[in-house]
């Protein structure tokens, strides 16, 4: 049998897990129970009553959190020379084409972003291996592969997250740190509860919110009332 930690214990003790709580409260108590030396994400986990298998189900989009997610996100551009002043003025960390996408092919992935044109994509298909696995292959759903770079670049860093559901129908993402005060958790979740909302399939059948679930690195995952988020 595992061995609860002190600092595991203490925190099971704060909280009823039985109990689903409200998104202002789950909030609240997710600060209370983070017991990381540092400055621990809030992640939400949302399970939603799809069938990934199928095409029409599958729920992919972005959202800008509108107070980020609290980390400076690195970003690299791939693109043409005359796009390149327009990358770099938005605050891209990287930007270049050939000389990259040779240095991701030995093995280089140290950013959290990658955005390219529609025109470079092609160049990229031999990276798939390599960018897939690691979540950083471009897509055009999650406007990561647009012309418009400047914007693209601009909304990543400002908070903007790209999220996927899972196999087994779970959206897994950040929404803040455990720094952030209780509004703006409450508010950066309420944008994501909002954008799945939209983007309910018309073939999904049955209750869409399942379950909806906050936790901080390696704390206790607390349940939020699904009935309680305000427009849902």
């Amino acid at each position: 049998m595992t061995k609860i930690t002190k600092k595991r214990k203490a925190s099971l003790s704060k909280f009823d897990r039985t109990k689903t709580y409200s998104l202002s409260d789950a909030s609240k108590l997710i600060k209370e129970i983070s017991y990381t030396k540092f400055d621990a994400a809030v992640d939400m986990d949302v399970k939603l009553g799809v069938d990934p298998r199928q095409a029409n189900q599958m729920v992919r989009g972005t959202a800008v959190l509108p107070h980020g997610t609290g980390k400076d996100l690195k970003v690299l551009v791939l693109c043409t020379p005359d796009k390149e002043v327009e990358a770099k003025e938005a605050g891209a960390d990287y930007v270049g084409l050939d000389d990259y996408i040779e240095k991701i092919n030995g093995g280089w992935t140290d950013v959290d972003v990658i955005i390219t044109m529609p025109a470079v994509m092609a160049k990229l298909g031999r990276l798939g291996k390599i960018l897939g696995p690691r979540n950083l292959m471009p897509n055009p759903k999650s406007g990561t592969v647009t012309m418009d770079i400047g914007k693209a670049v601009t909304e990543v860093k400002a908070g903007k997250i790209d999220f996927k559901v899972d196999k087994t129908g779970i959206i897994h993402t950040s929404v803040g740190k455990v720094s952030f005060t209780n509004d703006k958790i409450v508010e950066n979740a309420l944008e994501l509860m909002h954008t799945l909302s939209k983007l309910k399939p018309s073939s999904s059948k049955g209750t869409y919110f399942q379950s909806v679930t906050i936790s901080s690195t390696m704390s206790p995952g607390i349940k939020i009332d699904v009935k309680s988020i305000p427009g849902i």
